[in-house]
């Protein structure tokens, strides 16, 4: 879907932006298909905020939350660049997103198609659509330079 390939080339700006503030590169939007509107986007941000939840994923959903006055998401879509982690797969659940559309596979941290399969549980109380794979060579590659960059330093 070309909106897909668009709204994620915007996560990874947010991914862009959090490596040059030192944070890992991941980033994250939550957009209306309704309306064909970005509600919010957010960067990793666990460092500069001293919070370990902190994450793209969840700083969007908490955004998006507060501007429409409701936790609950239902038919929004959530962009992040890297495979949600099951602390991040049970605020998305929680919040009712409709669609999930990630980009590159986390195979140690992940837990949408990794790890724990957190929406194929059956403890699950809401299952987003999901779609993956989405520009994940470039999601992949910029954590993978950063991750570089900061061993050799």
């Amino acid at each position: 879907m070309e909106d897909d390939l668009i709204l994620m080339a915007q996560a990874l700006e947010q991914a862009r932006n959090a490596a040059l503030s030192g944070e890992v590169p991941i980033g994250a939007l939550i957009f209306d298909p309704s309306s064909k509107t970005v509600v919010t986007s957010a960067r990793n941000s666990p460092i500069s905020l001293h919070d370990a939840s902190a994450h793209a994923e969840i700083l969007a959903i908490r955004a998006a939350g507060e501007q429409l006055g409701n936790y609950r998401l239902t038919d929004l879509w959530l962009y992040v660049t890297l495979e949600p982690c099951a602390m991040c797969a049970g605020a998305i659940s929680h919040a009712r997103i409709g669609r999930v559309i990630y980009g590159a596979d986390d195979p140690k941290g992940g837990a949408v198609v990794s790890g724990p399969k957190f929406f194929a549980q059956p403890t699950c109380h809401w299952k987003p659509e999901v779609t993956s794979g989405v520009l994940a060579e470039e999601s992949a590659d910029m954590l993978k330079s950063f991750f570089r960059a900061r061993r050799k330093a």
